[in-house]
């Protein structure tokens, strides 16, 4: 019986993903291209701001430009790696 249960719940969170997938991709297909361009600049404010409150967390600190130093130490850490070839934006063919 409880096997049942969680299948059915499930099966309705997929079916809420799904819905709104769908409704994020028509929304999207209904917006201008300077309207996409602005949630890409939100969506990019946002993750900065995780960015910064994640780095904070890591070294234990509420010193903004302790963080900000710490989140640049992370990009200059990703940009050597992909200077380095050790980082590819498309998936490696073998």
């Amino acid at each position: 019986m409880e096997s049942s249960t969680t299948d059915l719940a499930a099966a309705e969170l997929k079916a809420m993903q799904d819905s709104i997938y769908r409704e994020k991709i028509l929304r999207a297909r209904r917006q201008t291209p300077e309207q996409r361009l602005a949630d890409v600049f939100e969506l990019s404010n946002h993750q900065f701001g995780m960015m910064l409150a994640g780095a904070m967390d890591k070294i234990k600190t509420s010193d903004q430009q302790m963080g900000w130093d710490e989140v640049r130490r992370w990009m200059g850490r990703l940009d050597r790696v992909r200077e380095h070839g050790l980082y590819s934006s498309q998936s490696a063919t073998r």
